[in-house]
């Protein structure tokens, strides 16, 4: 079959494009920016790109068109495919029906953590010998990749909550039907297509309804606001994790125990931090007990995961300054991540907090009231308002540390490495490119006498 993708340059496209490579298909594309580093990682495996959307793409004739939800009405190539009613489907619903359709599917879900959450679940499947395939939006330093097919019966899939096509508003995880469902966590985000949390719960329901009565719902029990969604009905086998009614931790975030029903299972020792991490890493032992992998074998799986590139990744050290690259960008996320960073350094070196308010739910400012509370630990705050339609300065104006908020990332940059300083940290934080800032910060630095 020859598919042609829509959007095929995003990291879930992209992926869903190396899968159908996998399985045999003819794969073209197009988007309507077509650089590295993923348009290399495709041409490499055989995808032919092209970029921007010319109708007459149409002439390729593929048997399928896939539809990224990147693409609007009015885009020139998909109004010439509807026009002709040529057959198209969404990213998500082809790899429901055409992947995970045979596949023990384990969805990873939550408002926070799911690219980490399904990269660790996928490195202990594979520590174990099982061969999961799997397909995250980001790329785990022990695979190298975003997606891969793999030969054994799981498939791991970070199971988003975004709308799935402008012709499907349904969230992206209805389509994935899980035997192993993992709710992490559930806050309101997403301002530009959900209305409130209600609305949120009602889509996270929607995927409770799909898993099987023999399926295990892998649950948060310190998230009240997921308590709600099972209220609503639930028809499958249920374990916990973060509470003393399942699977809990003592120790250190970076060296820990694990019980279940107060009985020790394992330990993990391990290079992240974060108190979230230690709760992924609960939730990750109680999904692959229901394909049976012991929880001492996890946890050794876990000691030696190498984590994701842009979660809390060192982009370089220069001078004696650090410089993280992170995918925040929620306020809780932002919060939990400079938490972590202070609790591995301890008294030693500042935090200098670098952040971009970039996220469709951060433009509109929905949380810009949670920020200062979010940022309030670290040691200066620097803040990039490019494109922003609401007053950061204003919103930040009150915080006890020196603030800086500039719409020029030049500006930006010299503000950062002029306060900058040996044993400092520079925590860059954004879920975008930021425009290249930190390897700009690492050469500022490198020229800085």
């Amino acid at each position: 079959m020859h598919i042609h993708i829509l959007g095929i340059c995003g990291t879930f496209m992209g992926g869903v494009a190396r899968l159908a490579v996998c399985l045999g298909h003819q794969v073209t594309g197009c988007d309507a920016n077509v650089y590295p580093p993923m348009s290399t990682q495709l041409e490499q495996i055989g995808i032919r790109l092209i970029e921007g959307f010319d109708p007459d793409q149409v002439l390729l004739k593929p048997d399928l068109f896939v539809i990224g939800n990147v693409v609007r009405r009015g885009n020139p190539l998909m109004e010439k495919i509807m026009d002709l009613g040529l057959p198209y489907t969404s990213g998500p619903q082809w790899v429901g029906e055409h992947i995970l359709n045979v596949r023990h599917c384990i969805a990873v879900a939550g408002t926070h953590g799911k690219t980490t959450t399904t990269s660790m679940l996928a490195w202990a499947l594979e520590y174990v010998g099982l061969n999961p395939g799997f397909l995250v939006g980001g790329v785990p330093q022990d695979f190298r990749c975003s997606a891969r097919l793999g030969n054994g019966s799981p498939f791991v899939i970070e199971a988003d909550e975004y709308d799935t096509a402008f012709f499907d508003k349904r969230s992206k995880f209805v389509h994935y039907r899980p035997r192993t469902a993992i709710l992490n966590n559930l806050e309101f985000d997403h301002a530009d297509i959900f209305p409130d949390l209600a609305a949120i719960q009602t889509q996270f329901h929607h995927l409770v309804r799909t898993v099987p009565a023999s399926g295990l719902l892998v649950v948060n029990g310190q998230q009240d606001t997921l308590n709600a969604v099972l209220e609503r009905g639930s028809w499958s086998n249920l374990t916990y994790f973060d509470c003393a009614e399942g699977y809990f931790a003592q120790g250190d975030e970076q060296d820990f125990e694990v019980f279940y029903h107060q009985k020790s299972v394992g330990r993990v020792q391990w290079q992240l931090s974060g108190a979230h991490n230690r709760s992924n890493a609960l939730a990750v032992v109680a999904a692959a007990s229901h394909l049976g992998v012991p929880a001492h074998l996890v946890c050794e799986a876990l000691s030696v995961f190498k984590g994701v590139q842009r979660r809390m990744q060192v982009r370089g050290v220069v001078h004696g300054v650090t410089v993280y690259d992170d995918f925040a960008h929620h306020p809780t996320a932002i919060a939990t991540t400079i938490a972590g960073m202070r609790k591995r350094m301890g008294a030693v070196g500042r935090i200098l907090a670098v952040f971009e308010p970039r996220s469709n739910t951060m433009k509109l400012g929905v949380m810009r009231a949670a920020l200062p509370q979010a940022l309030r630990e670290a040691d200066a705050v620097f803040c990039y308002t490019h494109g922003l339609e609401w007053n950061a300065e204003q919103t930040l104006a009150d915080l006890p540390q020196p603030v800086c908020v500039t719409d020029e990332l030049d500006n930006l940059v010299r503000s950062v490495v002029a306060q900058s300083r040996p044993d400092d940290v520079i925590l860059i934080m954004s879920n975008g490119g930021f425009g290249g800032v930190h390897q700009k910060i690492l050469q500022a630095l490198g020229a800085k006498v």
